[in-house]
């Protein structure tokens, strides 16, 4: 997504910073059901995701997890996620970084929404497979 520079044809922060929003929130959720069962680290991932979406998170905060959640989504990374075992080793590379540059701002409430999320999203996956 191409995101409207400013006249000097430098988009500003609040920009970029919605543009990724945009593309995360678009593309996360479908992401993260496509690999459920394959992942140990969604519970890190889904708080990464409700820390950068809360309001009170700061802006510079919001602007790393969604850059490592971004990484995450888009199909182009440095290991391909369709290697089953390696591909998704740069992924959590990526956001373990991410969360501890971060981290004074994940608050237990992010990651105990991420935990009911995640079960009920298994949940939901096995009962569709059964």
């Amino acid at each position: 997504m191409m995101v409207q520079a400013e006249p000097g044809g430098i988009p500003d922060a609040d920009e970029r910073l919605e543009a990724e929003e945009r593309i995360v929130r678009g593309r996360f959720w479908s992401k993260l059901r496509a690999n459920l069962h394959r992942l140990p680290f969604l519970d890190h991932l889904l708080a990464a995701y409700f820390c950068a979406l809360d309001p009170a998170t700061p802006a510079r905060a919001k602007a790393v997890l969604l850059g490592a959640l971004a990484y995450f989504i888009l199909p182009f990374d440095a290991v391909p996620d369709i290697l089953l075992v390696a591909g998704f080793t740069d992924d959590a590379a990526v956001l373990m970084a991410a969360l501890r540059t971060v981290q004074v701002n994940l608050r237990p409430h992010h990651y105990e929404r991420a935990r009911v999320v995640l079960e009920a999203e298994r949940e939901a996956a096995d009962a569709a497979a059964a």
